[in-house]
Protein backbone atom coordinates (compact mmCIF):
# COMPACT_ATOMS: atom_id res chain seq x y z
CA UNK A 1 0.00 0.00 0.00
CA UNK A 2 1.12 3.81 -0.98
CA UNK A 3 1.42 5.75 2.34
CA UNK A 4 0.83 9.84 2.73
CA UNK A 5 3.35 12.35 3.52
CA UNK A 6 2.52 13.33 7.05
CA UNK A 7 3.54 16.69 8.36
CA UNK A 8 7.57 17.05 9.03
CA UNK A 9 6.68 19.73 12.17
CA UNK A 10 5.70 20.21 15.30
CA UNK A 11 1.86 21.05 15.25
CA UNK A 12 1.59 22.02 18.78
CA UNK A 13 4.05 24.74 18.42
CA UNK A 14 1.74 26.54 15.85
CA UNK A 15 -0.67 29.47 16.56
CA UNK A 16 -3.44 31.32 14.12
CA UNK A 17 -2.71 34.02 12.58
CA UNK A 18 -5.02 33.79 9.68
CA UNK A 19 -8.79 33.22 9.45
CA UNK A 20 -9.81 31.67 6.25
CA UNK A 21 -13.60 31.88 5.42
CA UNK A 22 -14.54 29.05 3.11
CA UNK A 23 -12.67 25.19 3.26
CA UNK A 24 -13.72 23.85 0.07
CA UNK A 25 -11.13 21.71 -1.97
CA UNK A 26 -8.98 24.58 -3.76
CA UNK A 27 -8.11 26.59 -0.33
CA UNK A 28 -6.98 23.56 0.86
CA UNK A 29 -4.83 22.36 -2.60
CA UNK A 30 -3.57 25.47 -2.79
CA UNK A 31 -3.05 28.22 -0.06
CA UNK A 32 -3.14 25.41 2.93
CA UNK A 33 -0.37 23.89 0.88
CA UNK A 34 1.65 26.67 0.40
CA UNK A 35 1.40 26.86 4.19
CA UNK A 36 2.47 23.70 4.95
CA UNK A 37 5.45 24.02 2.91
CA UNK A 38 6.50 27.12 4.90
CA UNK A 39 5.97 25.49 8.11
CA UNK A 40 7.92 22.17 7.44
CA UNK A 41 10.98 24.92 6.58
CA UNK A 42 10.68 25.86 10.06
CA UNK A 43 9.42 29.39 8.96
CA UNK A 44 6.14 31.60 10.21
CA UNK A 45 4.56 29.04 12.75
CA UNK A 46 2.71 32.01 14.10
CA UNK A 47 0.45 32.05 11.04
CA UNK A 48 -1.32 28.69 11.18
CA UNK A 49 -5.29 28.60 9.48
CA UNK A 50 -8.24 28.61 11.72
CA UNK A 51 -10.71 27.42 9.06
CA UNK A 52 -14.09 29.06 8.79
CA UNK A 53 -17.90 29.06 7.12
CA UNK A 54 -21.11 30.95 6.95
CA UNK A 55 -23.04 28.52 5.11
CA UNK A 56 -24.45 24.83 5.87
CA UNK A 57 -22.20 23.59 3.66
CA UNK A 58 -19.57 24.81 5.75
CA UNK A 59 -20.67 22.82 9.10
CA UNK A 60 -20.43 19.43 7.34
CA UNK A 61 -16.29 20.24 6.48
CA UNK A 62 -16.13 21.35 9.88
CA UNK A 63 -17.55 18.05 11.09
CA UNK A 64 -15.26 15.92 8.87
CA UNK A 65 -12.30 18.24 9.53
CA UNK A 66 -12.22 17.98 12.97
CA UNK A 67 -12.65 14.34 12.86
CA UNK A 68 -9.53 14.25 11.89
CA UNK A 69 -7.95 16.82 13.65
CA UNK A 70 -8.02 19.23 10.62
CA UNK A 71 -5.95 17.31 8.48
CA UNK A 72 -6.40 17.49 4.75
CA UNK A 73 -5.31 14.85 2.35
CA UNK A 74 -4.23 16.10 -0.63
CA UNK A 75 -3.13 13.77 -3.47
CA UNK A 76 -1.31 15.10 -6.63
CA UNK A 77 -2.25 13.49 -9.59
CA UNK A 78 0.94 13.32 -11.82
CA UNK A 79 0.30 11.06 -14.70
CA UNK A 80 4.10 9.60 -13.80
CA UNK A 81 2.52 8.66 -10.50
CA UNK A 82 0.07 9.47 -7.45
CA UNK A 83 1.16 10.91 -3.79
CA UNK A 84 -0.63 11.74 -1.50
CA UNK A 85 0.06 14.10 2.11
CA UNK A 86 -1.59 15.30 4.88
CA UNK A 87 -1.69 19.25 5.40
CA UNK A 88 -1.58 20.50 8.76
CA UNK A 89 -1.58 24.12 8.47
CA UNK A 90 -5.06 24.81 9.55
CA UNK A 91 -5.28 24.25 13.50
CA UNK A 92 -9.01 24.75 14.04
CA UNK A 93 -12.10 25.14 12.82
CA UNK A 94 -14.41 27.64 14.20
CA UNK A 95 -18.27 26.79 14.91
CA UNK A 96 -20.66 27.81 11.67
CA UNK A 97 -23.08 30.41 13.77
CA UNK A 98 -26.63 31.81 11.74
CA UNK A 99 -25.18 34.89 13.45
CA UNK A 100 -21.32 34.30 13.02
CA UNK A 101 -20.57 35.29 16.31
CA UNK A 102 -17.75 33.23 16.96
CA UNK A 103 -16.23 33.84 13.81
CA UNK A 104 -17.03 37.92 14.38
CA UNK A 105 -14.65 36.91 17.70
CA UNK A 106 -11.88 35.03 16.26
CA UNK A 107 -11.55 37.77 14.04
CA UNK A 108 -11.59 40.32 16.51
CA UNK A 109 -8.43 38.45 18.32
CA UNK A 110 -5.41 40.61 17.72
CA UNK A 111 -3.48 37.98 16.83
CA UNK A 112 -5.59 37.31 13.47
CA UNK A 113 -3.78 39.65 10.78
CA UNK A 114 -5.45 37.95 7.89
CA UNK A 115 -8.81 37.01 6.69
CA UNK A 116 -8.57 35.19 3.68
CA UNK A 117 -11.68 34.07 1.67
CA UNK A 118 -12.58 31.63 -1.21
CA UNK A 119 -16.32 32.09 -1.66
CA UNK A 120 -16.79 31.09 -5.36
CA UNK A 121 -16.79 33.90 -8.10
CA UNK A 122 -20.43 34.60 -7.38
CA UNK A 123 -20.40 34.89 -3.83
CA UNK A 124 -18.81 38.54 -4.13
CA UNK A 125 -22.35 39.73 -5.72
CA UNK A 126 -21.39 41.79 -8.52
CA UNK A 127 -23.81 43.18 -10.76
CA UNK A 128 -22.43 41.37 -14.28
CA UNK A 129 -23.64 44.21 -16.50
CA UNK A 130 -21.72 47.13 -14.51
CA UNK A 131 -19.18 44.73 -12.89
CA UNK A 132 -19.70 46.45 -9.59
CA UNK A 133 -20.85 45.50 -6.09
CA UNK A 134 -24.88 45.23 -6.57
CA UNK A 135 -26.12 46.51 -3.21
CA UNK A 136 -29.83 45.46 -3.98
CA UNK A 137 -29.01 41.70 -3.88
CA UNK A 138 -31.05 40.06 -1.79
CA UNK A 139 -28.50 38.83 0.60
CA UNK A 140 -26.95 41.98 1.01
CA UNK A 141 -30.17 43.69 1.76
CA UNK A 142 -30.91 41.29 4.42
CA UNK A 143 -27.60 41.60 5.68
CA UNK A 144 -28.36 45.18 6.11
CA UNK A 145 -31.12 44.89 7.92
CA UNK A 146 -30.02 41.68 10.20
CA UNK A 147 -26.36 42.23 9.71
CA UNK A 148 -23.60 39.81 10.16
CA UNK A 149 -25.43 37.16 7.82
CA UNK A 150 -22.51 36.82 5.01
CA UNK A 151 -19.07 36.59 5.36
CA UNK A 152 -18.71 40.45 4.25
CA UNK A 153 -21.04 41.03 7.32
CA UNK A 154 -18.79 39.24 9.61
CA UNK A 155 -15.86 40.94 8.20
CA UNK A 156 -17.14 44.09 8.79
CA UNK A 157 -18.35 43.33 12.70
CA UNK A 158 -14.94 42.05 13.57
CA UNK A 159 -13.21 45.80 11.63
CA UNK A 160 -15.77 47.28 13.92
CA UNK A 161 -14.33 45.72 16.78
CA UNK A 162 -10.79 46.08 16.30
CA UNK A 163 -11.47 49.79 15.68
CA UNK A 164 -13.35 50.37 18.95
CA UNK A 165 -11.16 48.25 20.86
CA UNK A 166 -7.60 50.49 19.03
CA UNK A 167 -6.19 47.31 17.52
CA UNK A 168 -4.81 47.40 13.76
CA UNK A 169 -7.57 45.96 11.72
CA UNK A 170 -6.70 42.89 9.49
CA UNK A 171 -6.09 42.41 5.78
CA UNK A 172 -8.52 40.87 3.94
CA UNK A 173 -7.07 37.99 1.02
CA UNK A 174 -9.48 37.21 -1.52
CA UNK A 175 -8.26 34.02 -2.99
CA UNK A 176 -10.75 33.93 -5.33
CA UNK A 177 -10.67 33.76 -9.43
CA UNK A 178 -11.98 36.93 -10.45
CA UNK A 179 -10.41 39.80 -11.76
CA UNK A 180 -8.99 42.60 -9.75
CA UNK A 181 -10.22 40.27 -6.78
CA UNK A 182 -9.15 42.58 -3.99
CA UNK A 183 -11.36 45.37 -5.65
CA UNK A 184 -13.50 43.46 -5.67
CA UNK A 185 -13.67 42.48 -2.03
CA UNK A 186 -12.87 45.72 -0.72
CA UNK A 187 -16.08 46.66 -2.81
CA UNK A 188 -17.76 44.37 -1.09
CA UNK A 189 -17.43 44.83 2.70
CA UNK A 190 -17.22 49.04 1.99
CA UNK A 191 -20.67 48.63 0.08
CA UNK A 192 -22.44 46.48 2.25
CA UNK A 193 -21.04 48.60 5.70
CA UNK A 194 -22.35 51.80 3.79
CA UNK A 195 -25.78 50.62 3.68
CA UNK A 196 -25.33 50.81 8.34
CA UNK A 197 -22.74 52.85 8.87
CA UNK A 198 -21.31 54.94 6.25
CA UNK A 199 -18.27 56.10 8.60
CA UNK A 200 -17.31 52.74 8.88
CA UNK A 201 -17.30 51.87 5.42
CA UNK A 202 -15.12 55.19 4.92
CA UNK A 203 -12.77 54.24 8.08
CA UNK A 204 -12.47 50.27 6.76
CA UNK A 205 -11.47 52.19 2.98
CA UNK A 206 -9.03 54.30 4.42
CA UNK A 207 -7.22 51.77 6.47
CA UNK A 208 -7.86 48.28 5.43
CA UNK A 209 -5.76 46.64 3.37
CA UNK A 210 -7.30 44.69 0.20
CA UNK A 211 -4.67 43.14 -1.76
CA UNK A 212 -5.17 41.57 -5.42
CA UNK A 213 -3.43 38.23 -6.13
CA UNK A 214 -3.54 35.87 -8.77
CA UNK A 215 -4.49 31.97 -7.95
CA UNK A 216 -4.05 28.80 -10.14
CA UNK A 217 -4.46 24.61 -9.44
CA UNK A 218 -6.41 22.89 -11.44
CA UNK A 219 -9.39 20.83 -8.27
CA UNK A 220 -11.91 18.49 -8.83
CA UNK A 221 -15.30 17.91 -6.97
CA UNK A 222 -14.62 14.98 -4.51
CA UNK A 223 -16.70 12.04 -5.00
CA UNK A 224 -16.54 7.78 -5.02
CA UNK A 225 -13.31 8.21 -6.98
CA UNK A 226 -11.10 10.41 -4.96
CA UNK A 227 -12.84 8.50 -1.28
CA UNK A 228 -11.18 5.53 -3.14
CA UNK A 229 -7.50 7.10 -3.46
CA UNK A 230 -7.35 8.23 0.06
CA UNK A 231 -7.84 4.53 1.10
CA UNK A 232 -5.40 3.42 -1.31
CA UNK A 233 -3.19 5.51 0.98
CA UNK A 234 -4.61 4.17 3.96
CA UNK A 235 -6.51 7.12 4.60
CA UNK A 236 -10.15 6.79 5.73
CA UNK A 237 -10.68 10.46 4.94
CA UNK A 238 -14.36 11.34 4.11
CA UNK A 239 -13.23 15.20 2.13
CA UNK A 240 -9.85 14.51 0.41
CA UNK A 241 -9.08 16.75 -2.38
CA UNK A 242 -7.48 15.80 -5.44
CA UNK A 243 -5.16 18.25 -7.95
CA UNK A 244 -3.02 18.86 -10.67
CA UNK A 245 0.85 18.83 -9.31
CA UNK A 246 0.84 22.26 -11.11
CA UNK A 247 0.16 25.58 -8.78
CA UNK A 248 0.30 29.23 -8.77
CA UNK A 249 0.21 32.10 -6.68
CA UNK A 250 1.54 35.69 -7.37
CA UNK A 251 0.10 37.93 -4.91
CA UNK A 252 0.45 41.90 -4.03
CA UNK A 253 2.89 42.92 -0.80
CA UNK A 254 0.30 44.72 0.47
CA UNK A 255 -0.20 43.23 4.11
CA UNK A 256 0.01 45.98 6.97
CA UNK A 257 0.00 43.84 10.00
CA UNK A 258 2.45 41.29 8.42
CA UNK A 259 2.58 38.30 6.68
CA UNK A 260 3.89 34.61 6.49
CA UNK A 261 6.99 33.99 4.16
CA UNK A 262 5.47 32.81 1.03
CA UNK A 263 8.16 33.61 -0.97
CA UNK A 264 10.08 31.26 0.64
CA UNK A 265 7.73 28.32 -0.64
CA UNK A 266 6.81 29.71 -4.59
CA UNK A 267 4.89 32.81 -4.20
CA UNK A 268 5.74 35.51 -6.71
CA UNK A 269 4.83 38.71 -5.11
CA UNK A 270 4.43 41.61 -7.89
CA UNK A 271 3.01 45.08 -8.48
CA UNK A 272 1.63 43.54 -11.98
CA UNK A 273 -0.67 41.04 -10.13
CA UNK A 274 -3.05 42.50 -13.16
CA UNK A 275 -1.39 41.08 -15.43
CA UNK A 276 -1.12 37.82 -14.49
CA UNK A 277 -4.83 37.54 -13.61
CA UNK A 278 -5.57 38.43 -16.81
CA UNK A 279 -3.42 35.81 -18.57
CA UNK A 280 -4.89 33.17 -16.26
CA UNK A 281 -8.51 34.29 -16.38
CA UNK A 282 -8.55 34.63 -20.29
CA UNK A 283 -6.47 31.62 -20.85
CA UNK A 284 -6.98 29.20 -18.39
CA UNK A 285 -10.48 29.89 -17.39
CA UNK A 286 -11.82 31.37 -20.98
CA UNK A 287 -10.23 28.10 -22.20
CA UNK A 288 -12.12 25.67 -19.67
CA UNK A 289 -15.12 27.54 -20.68
CA UNK A 290 -14.35 26.99 -24.68
CA UNK A 291 -14.13 23.48 -23.99
CA UNK A 292 -16.92 23.04 -21.62
CA UNK A 293 -19.66 23.12 -23.73
CA UNK A 294 -19.16 21.48 -26.82
CA UNK A 295 -17.71 18.34 -24.66
CA UNK A 296 -21.56 18.54 -22.50
CA UNK A 297 -23.19 18.70 -25.73
CA UNK A 298 -21.39 15.60 -27.47
CA UNK A 299 -21.82 13.85 -23.84
CA UNK A 300 -18.32 13.93 -23.14
CA UNK A 301 -17.61 12.99 -19.48
CA UNK A 302 -14.07 13.76 -19.17
CA UNK A 303 -11.98 17.05 -19.48
CA UNK A 304 -9.04 15.38 -20.59
CA UNK A 305 -11.81 13.33 -23.07
CA UNK A 306 -12.19 16.80 -24.83
CA UNK A 307 -9.34 17.25 -25.20
CA UNK A 308 -8.74 14.44 -27.25
CA UNK A 309 -11.71 15.31 -29.75
CA UNK A 310 -9.99 16.54 -32.55
CA UNK A 311 -12.91 19.07 -33.16
CA UNK A 312 -12.67 20.64 -29.56
CA UNK A 313 -8.90 20.93 -29.62
CA UNK A 314 -8.93 22.59 -33.01
CA UNK A 315 -11.55 25.05 -31.64
CA UNK A 316 -9.57 25.64 -28.43
CA UNK A 317 -6.34 26.01 -30.63
CA UNK A 318 -7.51 28.50 -32.89
CA UNK A 319 -9.61 30.58 -30.61
CA UNK A 320 -6.88 30.81 -27.77
CA UNK A 321 -4.12 32.36 -30.64
CA UNK A 322 -6.11 34.65 -32.81
CA UNK A 323 -9.09 35.76 -30.26
CA UNK A 324 -7.89 35.24 -26.87
CA UNK A 325 -3.98 35.55 -26.58
CA UNK A 326 -4.14 38.77 -28.63
CA UNK A 327 -5.97 41.01 -26.10
CA UNK A 328 -3.73 40.28 -23.21
CA UNK A 329 -1.18 42.73 -22.65
CA UNK A 330 2.23 41.51 -22.11
CA UNK A 331 3.29 39.61 -18.31
CA UNK A 332 6.50 39.80 -16.57
CA UNK A 333 8.99 36.91 -17.28
CA UNK A 334 6.10 34.95 -19.43
CA UNK A 335 5.64 34.03 -22.87
CA UNK A 336 2.16 33.74 -23.30
CA UNK A 337 2.19 31.07 -26.30
CA UNK A 338 4.52 28.87 -24.20
CA UNK A 339 1.68 29.65 -20.81
CA UNK A 340 -1.21 28.49 -23.07
CA UNK A 341 1.09 25.10 -25.01
CA UNK A 342 1.60 24.14 -20.93
CA UNK A 343 -2.53 24.81 -20.42
CA UNK A 344 -3.24 22.21 -22.75
CA UNK A 345 -1.24 19.85 -21.15
CA UNK A 346 -2.95 20.34 -17.94
CA UNK A 347 -6.24 20.06 -19.79
CA UNK A 348 -4.80 16.65 -21.03
CA UNK A 349 -3.37 15.23 -17.70
CA UNK A 350 -6.28 12.36 -17.89
CA UNK A 351 -5.16 11.33 -14.12
CA UNK A 352 -6.95 14.72 -13.16
CA UNK A 353 -10.08 13.26 -14.32
CA UNK A 354 -11.92 17.08 -14.05
CA UNK A 355 -15.53 16.44 -15.51
CA UNK A 356 -17.30 18.54 -18.50
CA UNK A 357 -19.64 19.05 -16.32
CA UNK A 358 -18.13 20.71 -13.16
CA UNK A 359 -16.25 23.66 -16.53
CA UNK A 360 -19.97 23.55 -17.30
CA UNK A 361 -21.50 24.81 -14.24
CA UNK A 362 -22.68 28.46 -13.15
CA UNK A 363 -22.18 29.59 -16.60
CA UNK A 364 -24.19 33.02 -15.89
CA UNK A 365 -21.29 33.95 -13.19
CA UNK A 366 -18.30 32.62 -15.04
CA UNK A 367 -19.47 33.87 -18.65
CA UNK A 368 -19.45 37.31 -17.72
CA UNK A 369 -15.91 36.73 -16.04
CA UNK A 370 -13.87 34.91 -18.57
CA UNK A 371 -15.35 35.16 -22.12
CA UNK A 372 -17.46 38.94 -22.27
CA UNK A 373 -14.40 40.51 -21.74
CA UNK A 374 -11.82 39.78 -24.38
CA UNK A 375 -15.02 39.58 -26.52
CA UNK A 376 -15.94 43.01 -25.91
CA UNK A 377 -12.30 43.92 -26.55
CA UNK A 378 -11.84 42.62 -29.75
CA UNK A 379 -15.70 44.06 -30.81
CA UNK A 380 -14.31 47.42 -29.63
CA UNK A 381 -10.84 47.07 -31.69
CA UNK A 382 -13.26 46.41 -34.61
CA UNK A 383 -11.71 42.74 -34.45
CA UNK A 384 -13.23 39.53 -35.36
CA UNK A 385 -15.25 37.69 -31.94
CA UNK A 386 -16.16 34.68 -34.16
CA UNK A 387 -14.90 31.90 -32.03
CA UNK A 388 -16.34 34.00 -29.04
CA UNK A 389 -19.75 34.15 -30.36
CA UNK A 390 -19.55 30.43 -30.66
CA UNK A 391 -18.69 29.69 -27.35
CA UNK A 392 -21.59 31.81 -26.53
CA UNK A 393 -23.97 30.30 -29.09
CA UNK A 394 -22.76 26.69 -27.40
CA UNK A 395 -23.84 27.86 -23.94
CA UNK A 396 -27.21 28.81 -24.99
CA UNK A 397 -27.72 25.75 -27.09
CA UNK A 398 -25.95 23.66 -23.53
CA UNK A 399 -28.81 25.21 -21.15
CA UNK A 400 -31.76 23.95 -23.73
CA UNK A 401 -30.91 20.89 -21.19
CA UNK A 402 -30.34 18.49 -24.03
CA UNK A 403 -27.68 16.65 -25.76
CA UNK A 404 -26.78 16.51 -29.59
CA UNK A 405 -28.45 13.24 -29.19
CA UNK A 406 -30.78 14.03 -26.55
CA UNK A 407 -29.36 13.20 -23.52
CA UNK A 408 -31.08 15.21 -20.65
CA UNK A 409 -28.68 17.73 -18.83
CA UNK A 410 -29.45 17.82 -15.26
CA UNK A 411 -29.39 22.18 -14.04
CA UNK A 412 -26.14 23.18 -13.72
CA UNK A 413 -26.24 26.75 -13.07
CA UNK A 414 -28.20 28.66 -9.57
CA UNK A 415 -30.19 30.31 -12.48
CA UNK A 416 -31.00 27.29 -14.27
CA UNK A 417 -34.82 27.70 -14.82
CA UNK A 418 -34.54 31.31 -16.39
CA UNK A 419 -31.83 30.36 -18.49
CA UNK A 420 -33.48 27.48 -20.01
CA UNK A 421 -36.52 29.21 -20.65
CA UNK A 422 -34.62 32.03 -22.65
CA UNK A 423 -32.61 29.21 -24.19
CA UNK A 424 -35.50 27.43 -25.59
CA UNK A 425 -37.32 30.97 -26.57
CA UNK A 426 -33.57 31.81 -28.55
CA UNK A 427 -33.40 28.60 -30.66
CA UNK A 428 -35.80 30.70 -32.82
CA UNK A 429 -35.44 34.40 -31.78
CA UNK A 430 -31.66 34.68 -30.89
CA UNK A 431 -31.83 38.20 -29.56
CA UNK A 432 -33.59 36.72 -26.43
CA UNK A 433 -30.38 35.23 -25.33
CA UNK A 434 -28.36 38.47 -25.69
CA UNK A 435 -30.69 40.56 -24.14
CA UNK A 436 -29.62 39.00 -20.65
CA UNK A 437 -28.34 42.51 -20.10
CA UNK A 438 -26.96 41.43 -17.04
CA UNK A 439 -24.53 39.13 -18.93
CA UNK A 440 -24.10 40.59 -21.80
CA UNK A 441 -24.76 44.47 -21.12
CA UNK A 442 -24.73 46.48 -24.58
CA UNK A 443 -23.30 43.59 -26.42
CA UNK A 444 -26.50 43.08 -26.99
CA UNK A 445 -27.18 46.15 -29.38
CA UNK A 446 -24.18 45.41 -31.35
CA UNK A 447 -25.09 43.87 -34.96
CA UNK A 448 -22.32 42.11 -35.90
CA UNK A 449 -21.98 40.07 -32.60
CA UNK A 450 -25.68 39.46 -32.96
CA UNK A 451 -26.05 38.49 -36.81
CA UNK A 452 -22.78 35.83 -35.39
CA UNK A 453 -24.18 34.52 -33.04
CA UNK A 454 -27.33 33.67 -34.79
CA UNK A 455 -25.49 32.02 -37.20
CA UNK A 456 -23.77 29.99 -35.32
CA UNK A 457 -26.74 28.87 -33.17
CA UNK A 458 -28.91 28.30 -35.93
CA UNK A 459 -26.09 25.71 -37.28
CA UNK A 460 -25.79 23.77 -34.37
CA UNK A 461 -29.05 23.88 -33.85
CA UNK A 462 -29.65 22.26 -37.10
CA UNK A 463 -26.53 20.46 -37.80
CA UNK A 464 -24.71 19.77 -34.57
CA UNK A 465 -22.01 21.24 -32.57
CA UNK A 466 -18.82 19.48 -34.79
CA UNK A 467 -20.65 20.94 -37.41
CA UNK A 468 -20.25 24.42 -35.81
CA UNK A 469 -17.05 23.73 -34.83
CA UNK A 470 -16.15 22.54 -38.10
CA UNK A 471 -16.95 25.56 -39.68
CA UNK A 472 -15.55 27.78 -37.52
CA UNK A 473 -11.69 26.05 -38.18
CA UNK A 474 -12.11 26.04 -41.71
CA UNK A 475 -13.07 29.56 -41.56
Amino acid sequence: MNTAQTPAYDRSKLTAGIVHIGLGNFHRAHMAVYLDDLFAKGQSLDWAILGAGVREGDAKMREALLAQDCLSTVIELDPAGKSARRIGSMIGFIEVQPDNAALIAAMADPQIRIVSLTVTEGGYFIDPATGQFDPTAPEIVADAAHPHRTAFGAIIAALKARRAAGTAPFTVMSCDNLPGNGHVTQDAVTGLARLSDPALADWIAANVAFPNGMVDRITPATGPRERAMAESFGLQDPVPVTCEPFRQWVLEDNFPAGRPALEQVGVTFSRHVHAYEAMKIRILNGGHATIAYPGGLLDIEYVHEAMAHPLILGFLNKLETTEIIPTIAPVPDTDLNAYYAEIVQRFSNPEVADTERRLCLDGSNRQPKFIVPPLRDRLAAGQSAEGLALVSALWCRYCTGTSDHGTHIPPNDPNWDALQATAIVAQTNPQAWLEQRTIYGDLADHAGFGASFARHLARIRDHGTEAALRAYIAG
